[in-house]
């Protein structure tokens, strides 16, 4: 950082020590934050995960807003890192040759450079609780993709991580881009303001063909394959129903007021998935809410069948697509209007404002609520028990204990139900 600048060094100092804590305005975020009067001070973004998500988000972040430089990229592999960084500064940004890093520690070099003040974490999910606790230690505001966890002291890491960004008064948002999507914000603000009555049934699915799959090279190490192929393996990814159909559940504990079922009882198996790797290709688990609601949910990877991408909920007036109608009986649908941006560009937009806004958004708690739902659902298909918030909360690491790119891993064992043990 140039420190002789001195409207760079107060924009800095601006944006890192805006010290509002959020959380009563978070769950309600509004569509588009009003950033009329707001001081513009440059945005500068390191991107950890340089695979098409993180290049994809990196993009988007920059069409969000003004004064948006991307500075910095990090990937465990170092030609996907050089490859990530070309591509930027043939568009115009500033990644110079000192600030491509790569391996596991590649993070770190990010969240040390100093003129950075906005990460995007995209790496597989299983290194989000590592990744994200370290950024906001580093004082960064975060833009992180869903899920957040596979597992629970990756939940535990997340919760707290997120607790700390809010004393802090660090913006965090998750992509979970409906929740930045004007046909869903119309949609829901009006089943909440009661256009169906009470809630009484919610569903969500994610059905769709097969999933991409790199096959194994013999050359390669246990760890890199895993890597090369991170969709495949539960520690990295958490399966389909936490990887995808977090979005869905997302969208179905949003409509409950951001409350989580309590309860999953679920089943699913790997019937149609050929090759290495340990997920299922389908899943279907009925959830509990505190208030007795359920919600059932599906999520399928498999080719030649009918896919469905939606939510729906019903209510003691009426139903809902909640992304974009409501249907009462005896007059005519609603139907939002639709509109707006891309919520993939909004949701780094409205982040973006409410930090220069000196009032930034904190979804950690909503995504980690998201992403333990979905791991519920997992654990008791895998199983075949009924499985709890709390005991997914505290179950045990499904991490390496280290990480090493020439290291082996034990061979992936698809979970049988009645033979897995949820520990």
């Amino acid at each position: 950082m140039n420190t002789t600048d001195p409207k760079i060094d107060v924009s800095r100092r601006q944006f890192l020590k805006r010290s509002s804590v959020l959380m009563a305005g978070a769950a309600a975020a509004p569509y588009v934050l009003n950033t009329q009067g707001a001081p513009a001070f440059p945005i500068r973004v390191g991107l950890i995960g340089c695979g098409g998500r993180g290049s994809g988000a990196v993009r988007d972040c920059h069409k969000s807003s003004k004064d948006v430089t991307i500075v910095a990229v990090a990937d465990v592999f170092a030609d996907r890192a050089k490859g990530c960084a070309d591509s930027l500064n043939k568009e115009g940004h500033d990644v110079k040759p000192d600030r491509v890093f790569s391996g596991f520690d590649a993070y770190k070099k990010v969240l040390a450079v100093e003129d950075i003040n906005y990460v995007i974490l995209a790496t597989p999910p299983g290194f989000r609780p590592i990744h994200f606790p370290a950024a906001i230690a580093a004082g960064k505001n975060v833009f992180m993709e869903k899920p957040v966890a596979t597992d629970g002291p990756g939940l535990q890491a997340m919760y707290k991580a997120g607790e700390e960004a809010a004393k802090k008064g660090l913006g965090v948002v998750a992509g979970t881009q409906r929740r930045h999507q004007k046909s869903y914000l119309d949609t829901i603000k009006r089943i909440h303001d009661g256009a169906i009555g009470e809630v009484l049934v919610l569903r969500g699915y994610w059905n769709q063909g097969l999933i991409w799959n790199n096959p194994w090279d013999d050359k390669k190490s246990d760890m890199e394959n895993n890597l090369r192929n991170w969709y495949h393996y539960v520690w990295l990814c958490g399966d389909h129903i936490v990887e995808q159909h977090v979005h869905n559940l997302d969208v179905c504990n949003w409509i409950m007021h951001n409350e989580h079922p309590i309860k999953a009882y679920g089943r699913g198996a790997r019937q149609v998935l050929k090759g290495r790797g340990h997920i299922y290709d389908h899943f279907s688990v009925e959830y509990e809410y505190r208030n007795g609601v359920r919600m059932f949910s599906q999520c399928r990877q498999i080719g030649n069948c009918t896919d469905n991408v939606s939510e729906a909920v019903v209510g003691t007036r009426g139903s809902s697509n909640p992304g974009g109608s409501i249907r009462i009986p005896g007059m005519d649908e609603w139907r939002s209007a639709g509109g707006g941006i891309n919520p993939y560009v909004q949701e780094h937009a409205d982040l973006i404002a409410s930090i220069r806004a000196g009032a930034p958004l904190n979804e950690t708690k909503q995504v980690t609520d998201s992403t333990l739902t979905a791991i519920m659902g997992r654990e008791s298909a895998y199983s075949g028990k009924v499985v709890d918030f709390e005991s997914v909360l505290a179950m045990n690491s499904i991490m390496p204990e280290r990480f090493d790119m020439n290291m082996s891993l034990p061979a992936p064992v698809p979970a049988v139900p009645g033979v897995y043990k949820f520990d």
